[in-house]
C-alpha cells in the first residue's frame, strides 16, 4: 500500500527551530512526540480493503515505523464487523467486502499497548464513475508533452470533490542490447586474464517499468455551473524516456466528501511544496481519528469512505508524436572502445581496464572485432533493461 502522505509524518511534529540557517546543517529533532498515523480509504470495490498504521518518526531516522500488533476492525451501522489482520506492516481485511450506500462505517484500532482509537462515522460518497481517460499533445510551462486528462459528469451535482491516483507502466527497450555477453575466463597462471563471449540468458532487451503517483491530486467542481470534470491528472514531457515506445496508465478517481477533500488539500499545502527550512513552519491539524483514552492526544490521518472508479489506457509514442525522434534514453549510451592488450609501452592498450569493467559489471558487452583485439562496451542500462525495469510482462499488457 503506497503511503498517501509520507511528508506529513516528518512535518507536523518537528520540534526543532529551523529558521535562519545559511550553511548545511545535520538536522535533528530536539523535541519529539510520537503520534499514530492512519492511512485508510474504504471503497465500494469488493476487495480485501487495506489500512496502513504507522508512527511519526524523528527527522534523523528517515523512515516511519509500522504500528504492529494492533487489533483493527471496521464496523457499520447495520451491526456488521469487518476484522483486519496484519500482513507485512499493512492491515488487510480477512474477507473481501465493499462500502455500500445507506450505511455508515467506523474504523476502530486498539494498539498492543491497549490504547483505543476510533474514527467518526463516515458514509459512502456519491457513485460517479469516470467517463473517459484520454491522452493528447499539449503544452505546459513551455514544454510539449502528453497530457493525461479525465472527464466525469454528475447530473445530480452531488459529487463535487475528487481525488486521483495513478499507476503508470511503460515499455523499456535497451538501445544497445546484444544477444551475447562477456565473462572472465578461469585464470591461467602466467597468462593475461582471458575473456569469454557467451550467449546471454533470459530476457534483457525488453522490460516494463512501473511508477505510482506520489502527489495529492485533487479537483473540485464547486463554483461551476454543473458538476462536470475535465482535469489533467498527469503531464509527461515529450523528452521523458518513459513514453519512448508504449505507455499505459491506470487512473483511479475517488469521490470525496468536503471533510476528506479539505484534509487532503490542507495536507498538500503544508507538505507538497517547499523545504523544511521554509519561513512558514506547519502546525498540527486534525483529521477524523481520535484517541478514546485521551482525546487531547494528536492523531494524524483520515478514515475515508469513497466511491472509486478506474480506467486504463495505452498509447505509443508514434500515436502522439508521429515522425518525431524518440526521447533521449535514461542513460548515456555512448559506446566505449577498449583495445584488449597489456603492453605498457602502448598508450592505447586498455586490457586491464577492460578486465576491471567486465568483472565489476560496470560496463556491458556490445560487440568486438573478429580477433577480440577490440571490445565495445556500454553502460549497463543501455545493454540490459533489467537494470532499470522488470523483464516480467504485466498480465494486463497489450501491444
Amino acid at each position: 500500500m503506497r503511503p498517501l502522505y509520507p511528508h506529513l509524518i516528518l512535518l507536523l511534529l518537528l520540534g526543532a527551530v529551523l529558521s535562519g540557517c545559511t550553511e548545511p546543517y545535520a538536522l535533528q529533532t530536539n523535541a519529539f512526540e510520537s503520534a499514530l498515523v492512519v492511512e485508510a480509504t474504504l471503497t465500494n470495490e469488493v476487495k480485501n480493503q487495506q489500512i496502513k498504521i504507522t508512527r511519526t518518526y524523528r527527522l534523523e531516522t528517515g523512515a516511519p515505523t509500522a504500528e504492529t500488533g494492533a487489533e483493527v476492525n471496521v464496523t457499520d451501522s447495520e451491526g456488521n464487523n469487518y476484522p483486519f489482520l496484519e500482513t507485512d506492516g499493512v492491515y488487510i481485511s480477512t474477507h473481501p467486502f465493499q462500502a455500500v450506500s445507506g450505511r455508515t462505517y467506523r474504523l476502530n484500532i486498539v494498539t498492543r499497548e491497549g490504547k483505543t482509537y476510533t474514527s467518526t462515522s463516515e458514509s459512502l460518497t456519491p457513485v460517479n464513475p469516470m467517463q473517459q481517460v484520454t491522452a493528447s499533445v499539449q503544452e505546459k510551462d513551455g514544454q510539449r508533452g502528453a497530457s493525461i486528462d479525465v472527464s466525469a459528469f454528475d447530473a445530480s451535482g452531488d459529487s463535487k470533490y475528487y481525488r486521483y491516483e495513478y499507476v503508470e507502466t511503460y515499455k523499456v527497450i535497451a538501445p544497445e542490447w546484444d544477444d551475447e555477453r562477456t565473462i572472465l575466463a578461469p585464470p591461467v597462471p602466467g597468462e593475461p586474464q582471458g575473456i569469454l563471449i557467451v550467449p546471454r540468458e533470459g530476457e534483457s532487451k525488453t522490460c516494463y517499468g512501473t511508477q505510482t503517483s506520489n502527489d495529492i491530486i485533487q479537483t473540485t467542481t464547486v463554483g461551476q455551473n454543473e458538476d462536470r470534470v475535465n482535469f489533467q491528472v498527469r503531464f509527461i514531457s515529450n523528452k521523458n524516456y518513459i513514453i519512448s515506445h508504449r505507455y499505459s496508465i491506470l487512473v483511479r478517481q475517488y469521490v470525496q466528501n468536503l471533510a476528506a477533500y479539505t484534509f487532503y488539500k490542507t495536507l498538500k499545502k503544508i507538505s507538497g511544496n517547499g523545504s523544511l527550512l521554509s519561513q512558514t513552519q506547519p502546525g498540527f491539524f486534525f483529521g477524523n481519528m481520535r484517541c478514546e483514552d485521551n482525546p487531547a492526544e494528536k492523531v494524524i490521518g483520515f478514515f475515508e469512505v469513497a466511491s472509486v472508479s478506474s480506467q486504463r489506457i495505452f498509447f505509443n509514442y508514434a500515436d502522439l508524436f508521429p515522425g518525431e525522434n524518440l526521447p533521449p534514453y535514461i542513460a548515456d549510451c555512448k559506446i566505449r572502445e577498449f583495445k584488449n592488450c597489456f603492453d605498457s609501452f602502448d598508450p592505447d592498450c586498455k586490457g586491464a581496464a577492460l578486465i576491471s569493467v567486465i568483472g565489476s559489471n560496470d560496463l556491458l558487452y556490445v560487440d568486438s572485432d573478429g580477433s577480440q583485439s577490440y571490445f565495445f562496451m556500454v553502460k549497463p542500462p543501455c545493454g540490459d533493461c533489467t537494470k532499470i525495469a522488470s523483464n516480467v510482462r504485466p498480465d494486463f499488457w497489450t501491444d
